[in-house]
């Protein structure tokens, strides 16, 4: 079976992409971030033609998250235990989204952005780090076989080998200890960061601005990623960071990363 996780940077603009993208590669379930739509503005119908079944969670232009699957999609859950809210009035983002996929409990996430250390979103992106690593400790704990994989932009480049340069990015999000501690807590708590165990440790990126010809320079990000239970990283044999898919006309700045899971 074939996993992805792909920010796809509002899916109405790349619907046609993504649909290549599928045919191409014959990815089983892909999890999206950041479709930027709300459920009923969603493209189902192309994904659906090519066999898919399509969840959503989107409740406005902003965030947004999805998953494709051709291995069945059930006990869809809009949110995840305890996850925070944001705003003035205080609402649900749509930011998580699970779906079981066959064996696989699949959490496509897309982890607040922080913006700046000293802003109200940084101390909202730790909180709900924090509500994640909880829920995500509380799944194993009820089922230590349990098959869960939790992939998405998370936002955070958890080692500076994970961006093109550690100085242009020091006192900013993202690189932070606390939120690498944060992303760290769910280590610490029995999921492995998969790709970790099959891909460069070096310049390995899944996001590259659109601005000041990042991708040209290849001065990107890594902050695709994937946690896996312990069950379920026993089964992952590869994974692939699709890196021409930052090509090409319309790109996403994020690429799809493909986990190869066996059984």
């Amino acid at each position: 079976m074939r996993l992805a996780t792909w920010n796809i940077n509002s899916i109405r603009a790349r619907t046609d992409r993504a649909v290549a993208f599928l045919e191409r590669t014959g990815v089983d379930i892909l999890a999206l971030q950041e479709t930027k739509c709300k459920d009923e503005q969603f493209p189902r119908e192309p994904f659906e033609a090519l066999g898919y079944e399509v969840v959503t969670s989107g409740f406005s232009q902003w965030n947004g998250v999805a998953i494709l699957s051709r291995v069945g999609a059930k006990d869809v859950e809009v949110g995840f235990p305890g996850m925070p809210t944001w705003g003035d009035p205080a609402a649900a983002e749509a930011r998580a989204l699970g779906v079981t996929c066959g064996d696989v409990r699949v959490w496509s996430l897309y982890v607040p952005n922080g913006r700046e250390v000293d802003d109200p979103h940084y101390a909202y992106k730790l909180d709900w780090l924090g509500r994640l690593r909880d829920a995500a400790d509380g799944w194993l704990t009820a089922d230590p076989q349990a098959q869960v994989a939790l992939v998405g932009d998370w936002n955070i480049a958890p080692l500076d080998t994970d961006v093109w340069d550690p100085a242009f990015f020091a006192g900013r999000t993202h690189v932070t200890p606390a939120e690498r501690d944060a992303f760290t807590a769910l280590a610490e708590v029995g999921y492995t960061e998969v790709s970790r165990e099959h891909l460069p440790a070096e310049h390995t990126y899944t996001y590259w601005d659109y601005q000041q010809l990042r991708f040209p320079r290849n001065e990107g990000m890594r902050i695709d990623l994937t946690y896996a239970s312990p069950a379920l990283a026993a089964r992952v044999s590869g994974v692939t960071i699709e890196r021409n898919e930052r090509k090409g006309k319309a790109p996403s700045d994020h690429v799809p990363v493909v986990l190869e899971i066996d059984g």
